[in-house]
């Protein structure tokens, strides 16, 4: 298991960033997996997902300075370390911007808390997996 589950990263124009991506991450058998249109989006920006056997690990969105809207999500098989995470970033400075819990719109077994660190930055940590039958 990979302790990065995500990165996500303002861009000029998706479109644009989109093509460059495609052509530059295809040699690494990266291809892009999604696109959330601005409909369905925080920012009113259109997302691409690029990544590997179909699952998205590299997000790129505009609508916002690029920069801005940088985000990390950092993966784990245990609910109880999202929630150790979140409490423990907010007692080291952090700024909460979201509590542990599961998050449907992404879907059942997302289970993710967020903090923001002291620049801003969009910290995730997030428990995908579904154990012994059970959302982790």
């Amino acid at each position: 298991m990979s302790i990065l589950d995500h990165i996500e990263f303002a861009v000029g124009d998706a479109e644009v960033s989109r093509r460059f991506y495609e052509l530059a991450l295809a040699p690494l058998g990266i291809v892009r997996v999604i696109t959330v249109g601005p409909e369905c989006t925080r920012t009113g920006g259109t997302r691409h997902g690029f990544g590997k056997d179909g699952y998205p690990r590299l997000w790129i969105h505009d609508n916002e300075a690029p920069g801005a809207g940088t985000h990390l999500a950092f993966a784990t098989q245990d609910r109880a370390i999202v929630d150790a995470f979140h409490q423990a970033a907010v007692k080291a400075g952090g700024t909460d911007n979201g509590p542990p819990g599961v998050r449907t719109h992404y879907h059942e077994h997302y289970y993710a808390a967020y903090a923001l660190d002291p620049d801003g930055i969009n910290v995730e940590v997030v428990c995908q997996s579904s154990l012994f039958g059970k959302s982790c």
